[in-house]
């Protein structure tokens, strides 16, 4: 009597389970796997919109080797857009790991800066940051490194004066026009930060404390291997973000390809590129695993 009690309770549970998902699974059908399907089936046809609808005939491989091979501004789009990730996904995970280890100290106002970080988070996803370019002639990013410097000087007279090689320069340059965009980007990251500081037992500072060891080695021996695995998330979202920005100029120029009503040519372009992406987040995850993870474990 007890196994079939226990067997209808897991089965109203499972039941009940079912019943609450059913609306998400609706969803995730209706609105993500057919219109993924449906751009896989575009970037091998061509599309033609006509007064009776779409037209799709198949083409196989044609608009790939068209955007690889004869498109002129694709792999340079392509190749800008890994390039920027190079250089902006480390500054945003060590500048959010930073500003986490701080607002996660013991402080007054600790609960105000906490939500002045991710405000931008908020912002960024309504109709505020529409109003905000708005009301500006120039992006936000590119003006505020000249509003805080007063016009006395810019960051080419810097780099000149320092006499750094090129490479050097122009990544110095490319981090400060782009600081307010990175600490922009910073929000979530944080949280998922705060959240992983917070799982540490304080036991282990504890310990680390009595054996002598000091706020750098807390950090390094303690703090930063027990944030392995956060820190494997917050580089793999912030990639994928990076990757997926509005403001990416391959991501731009499919937009306007979209709206434009070229379905096919730009569905390509997408798959293309998101495969490129796959790659390298791949790649990211086995070196993390097997030269970070296992070392630490």
């Amino acid at each position: 009597m007890r196994n079939k009690k226990r067997k209808g309770v897991e089965s109203l549970k499972a039941r009940d389970g079912l019943m609450f998902i059913t609306p998400w699974i609706i969803g995730i059908v209706l609105f993500y796997l057919l219109p993924l399907i449906q751009s896989i089936v575009y970037s091998f046809s061509d599309v033609l919109l006509t007064a009776d609808g779409m037209k799709i005939s198949l083409t196989g491989i044609s608009h790939y080797k068209y955007i690889i091979t004869e498109h002129p501004d694709y792999t340079n789009m392509l190749t800008e857009s890994l390039v920027s990730m190079v250089y902006q996904l480390p500054l945003i995970v060590i500048l959010s790991m930073i500003l986490a280890i701080m607002l996660n100290r013991d402080f007054r106002g600790r609960v105000f800066f906490r939500g002045l970080y991710f405000l931008p988070v908020i912002i960024a996803t309504g109709i505020a940051m529409e109003l905000i370019f708005k009301t500006t002639t120039t992006d936000i990013s590119s003006s505020a490194p000249e509003a805080v410097a007063g016009s006395l000087f810019t960051t080419t007279d810097i780099m000149n004066f320092l006499n750094l090689p090129t490479g050097i320069a122009d990544y110095v340059s490319n981090i400060v026009n782009n600081i307010f965009n990175l600490v922009w980007s910073c929000g979530i990251q944080i949280i998922l930060f705060i959240s992983g500081l917070q799982s540490i037992p304080g036991s282990l500072y504890e310990a680390s404390h009595i054996e002598g060891a000091t706020k750098w080695e807390q950090f390094w021996f303690v703090t930063f291997p027990m944030l392995g695995r956060i820190t494997l998330l917050v580089v793999i979202f912030t990639m994928v973000e990076l990757f997926t920005d509005t403001r990416n100029e391959l991501m731009r120029h499919v937009s306007t390809l979209m709206k434009g009503g070229v379905y096919d040519q730009s569905s390509a372009m997408l798959w293309f590129y998101f495969l490129i992406v796959g790659g390298v987040i791949g790649i990211i995850m086995l070196l993390y695993n097997f030269k970070i993870l296992k070392k630490w474990e």
